[in-house]
């Protein structure tokens, strides 16, 4: 297991995380129901896992491009940032299997349109890579990792009890493979070495609330195109943003006029 570097800075950011962990399941309800629900909406689940592959997908664009600008200042950085990515590259193929299993061909999961909050996410990370540099982008992988770390068996044990084993079988090797090359260590101590200011750890801290607020606008989305019910009331200004977009496509004529 890497050693990880400044962990004064990673007790600070952990506890951050801790708290939106804390607040996590009141202000997502769809979340909090794939982690207890006694019977997961199997529709709910396919729609989620075919999310999580488009956004593995464009993942590994945004991590691609985060190694050429690493590369312009630190090759060292760059190059254990290209492993990372490098070792993320394709596991979108091991939640495809599990589509399969599911029922839903690969051909459907690329004729799917990514959700708002997909796009609103990947439209911060080029963002910030542009104008600030790579720390955004490293930045959300950490908050991935820790955050997956901390949610993804209790969601997968208990989808499984709903829609079988199978369900689940590349969710666990991800999450899995993940855990044995502790890549949770690995993303650290990269960012680190973005990370040499106080104001520098502001960004990293802002960047987590921003992240934090798209994650749970995601788990919203999701709840609104698959099972209503499970959609919170309080809306955050990202969320704010997302059901407009959904309002403006419902009203959008469907052939010209």
């Amino acid at each position: 297991m890497a050693e990880a570097l400044n962990p004064d800075l990673q007790a600070r950011v952990n506890a951050r995380l801790n708290v939106m962990l804390a607040s996590f399941y009141e202000a997502a309800p769809a979340a909090r129901y794939l982690a207890t629900s006694s019977s997961v909406d199997k529709a709910l689940f396919e729609r989620h896992t075919i999310e999580t592959v488009l956004r593995i997908r464009l993942g590994r664009i945004i991590n691609s491009k985060a190694v050429v600008e690493l590369a312009r200042s630190d090759a060292f950085a760059a190059q254990k940032w290209a492993k990372y990515t490098e070792e993320e590259m394709l596991h979108d193929r091991l939640f495809l299997k599990d589509l399969k299993n599911l029922g839903v061909s690969e051909a459907a999961v690329d004729a799917q349109d990514t959700m708002v909050a997909t796009k609103l996410l990947q439209g911060y990370l080029y963002f910030t890579l542009e104008h600030e540099g790579p720390r955004g982008v490293l930045t959300k992988s950490y908050f991935l990792e820790y955050v997956t770390n901390k949610t993804q068996a209790a969601w997968n044990e208990n989808v499984k009890r709903s829609l079988g084993d199978r369900a689940t079988k590349g969710a666990e090797s991800h999450y899995n493979y993940d855990a044995d090359e502790d890549h949770s260590a690995d993303v650290w101590n990269v960012l680190t070495t973005l990370v040499k200011t106080p104001a520098d750890e502001a960004r990293v801290f802002y960047h987590l609330d921003v992240y934090y607020g798209l994650f749970v606008a995601y788990f919203q989305e999701l709840a609104a195109i698959t099972k209503s019910d499970l959609v919170a009331r309080t809306l955050e200004p990202a969320e704010a943003v997302i059901q407009g977009a959904q309002r403006a496509g419902q009203l959008a004529p469907t052939s010209p006029v």
